[in-house]
């Protein structure tokens, strides 16, 4: 056998170089941060390179470094699925996928079914949560987040940049809105509108006052007089119940625009901030079950949507 580099060593490295710390590095092995500047003093001897650049506290690859880090993590994520797939006697492969609350069910959840056609032998553990998430100790196969900033250091594939657009039940506008039919939202009360509070971590999901600035006028709804939720996915299930207009994420809406359940009050949409992205560690990202997950979430973005990050 040709003579193999400390595996402690590398190791270290790789859990220094994605956390991008020696501290945080310490933490998630175990060990004090000595030792994991230790294990990289002896890889840089072994290698004779450095790999680090050092700065107080802080540390940064070198080109030595960003040369081998892909081969590490690779190497290790290949000798783990090893151990995974003896542990689980080599019959099942399981795909593991972290997701926020609202795409989980609206979203997610029907691309697992052709997923699942495409891989019979494979099983599922989808966990719902918010960010951040720790991808390489919960042994998380691809993370779902609002944002391409939360993981640096992981594959990233941006999925779709979604908008959102008026939407409610068709029996509803029956009752409230114009007797001719004519959608306009302007002199609706503000008793009849859906706000969605995404969450003290968030400023720059879309607003009433946002849709109807884009729609070229000036009305500001006010959440105190109107119906609150805190998941995208209840301001659309509120919506297809009767009890308000939303607006709807178009890639959550979709089946329900399809199915008429919900109708589009205008064409007129507002942008998110920021795109859904997918997050992989680097060893896992060409895994046959990981890209196709991928590549069904990214072929599920209606056509409306910008796709992959291109502008709209």
């Amino acid at each position: 056998m040709e003579r193999l580099p400390p595996l402690n060593a590398i190791k270290a490295f790789e859990v220094a170089a994605r956390a991008g710390s020696f501290t945080l590095a310490a933490s998630e092995l175990g060990v004090s941060s000595a030792a994991v500047s230790q294990q990289i003093r002896n890889l840089e001897n072994w290698f004779g390179k450095q790999l680090f650049v050092r700065s107080g506290n802080r540390i940064a690859l070198t080109d030595a470094g960003h040369a081998i880090y892909p081969q590490t993590a690779k190497a290790l994520g290949d000798i783990a699925a090893i151990g995974q797939r003896m542990l689980e006697g080599g019959v099942r492969t399981r795909l593991v996928v972290s997701v926020p609350f609202s795409l989980a069910e609206l979203w997610l959840a029907p691309r697992l079914a052709t997923l699942l056609d495409a891989f019979p032998q494979m099983a599922i553990d989808v966990r719902v949560e918010d960010d951040p998430v720790d991808l390489m100790r919960q042994n998380i196969d691809l993370r779902v987040s609002y944002g391409d900033y939360h993981y640096p250091g992981l594959k990233l594939v941006r999925l779709v940049h979604d908008d959102v657009l008026p939407v409610c039940a068709p029996e509803f506008w029956h009752r409230h809105g114009d007797g001719d039919g004519d959608p306009s939202l302007t002199d609706l009360h503000e008793s009849l509108f859906i706000h969605t509070n995404w969450g003290p971590n968030y400023a720059s999901h879309p607003t009433w006052a946002d849709w109807f600035a884009a729609s070229g006028g000036s009305r500001s709804p006010d959440p105190s007089h109107g119906r609150r939720v805190g998941l995208s996915s209840l301001a659309i299930a509120s919506a297809r119940l009767g009890l308000g207009i939303a607006l709807g994420q178009r890639v959550m809406a979709g089946a329900d625009l399809e199915a008429g359940r919900l109708i589009a009050l205008s064409s007129v949409s507002v942008r998110l901030g920021h795109p859904y992205c997918a997050f992989m560690p680097p060893a896992k990202a060409d895994r046959a079950d990981v890209a196709g997950l991928v590549d069904l979430l990214m072929k599920a973005a209606p056509a409306a949507c910008g796709k992959a990050g291109a502008p709209r």
